[in-house]
């Protein structure tokens, strides 16, 4: 698969097989995402792939947390705290399509919850990544990850493997950081599932759509 086909093939993918992932292939991802750019070449992401048991626990430790009205505590804020145009209408919009291919109702807040819940089962999928950064790095170590997280999904895409980048399961840091024995200067900066893409269900359905090159260009010679 060449890059650029790879890159418009690539979606966040919110249902996976049980089937397991091969550790060479996840071997394989990760030593192509490591050739992402850094400032300095700092290299500053930090891994740690869970499976099994201790991604079970783990999903059952962000669960509870949010069953028992736990606030979040994020390592930073991720959104804004009010949202303004044009973003609040594309949340919207992304919010409308993931819950119209479910068939789930605005009023239906059960239905709702549940949905949102499968953020903290890693949407079923067999391998999920979390990815930490010094946290006594600059902000330019952020943009940094980004290109190493974009290099990890197209290899994975590659691979034909699917995945989805998840703020979500970075809500509860400290919980996590215990049942990993990671210290606290480690940021959590997102989870990611990882896995084989169970393309007929329904969740899987839509894309979400992107502005034209014109919308965000602007060209000075």
């Amino acid at each position: 698969m060449d890059i650029i086909t790879a890159m418009k093939a690539r979606k966040s993918t919110r249902a996976f097989f049980e089937r397991e992932v091969e550790e060479k292939k996840i071997r394989l991802i990760l030593d192509a995402a490591r050739w992402a750019p850094s400032g300095v070449n700092t290299q500053p992401w930090q891994i740690a792939v869970v499976r099994g048991a201790t991604k079970q626990r783990i999903s059952e430790a962000l669960l509870a947390a949010r069953e028992n009205g736990k606030q979040e505590d994020p390592d930073y804020q991720y959104y804004p705290k009010e949202w303004f145009e044009p973003y609040k209408s594309r949340r919207k919009a992304t919010g409308l399509a993931l819950y119209g291919a479910l068939g789930i109702g605005r009023e239906d807040s059960q239905a709702r919850t549940e949905s949102w819940n499968n953020n903290y089962r890693f949407f079923g999928a067999p391998v999920g990544l979390l990815v930490f950064l010094d946290r006594r790095l600059g902000q330019g170590s952020w943009v940094d990850i980004g290109m190493f997280l974009q290099n990890l999904m197209l290899a994975a895409e590659s691979e034909g493997l699917a995945t989805c980048p998840q703020a979500s399961l970075a809500e509860y840091p400290n919980t996590i950081r215990h049942l990993l024995g990671i210290e606290e200067h480690m940021a959590l900066v997102c989870g990611l599932s990882l896995g084989y893409a169970d393309s007929a269900a329904a969740v899987n359905s839509y894309r979400t759509p992107r502005e034209p090159v014109e919308a965000f260009t602007t060209w000075h010679d």
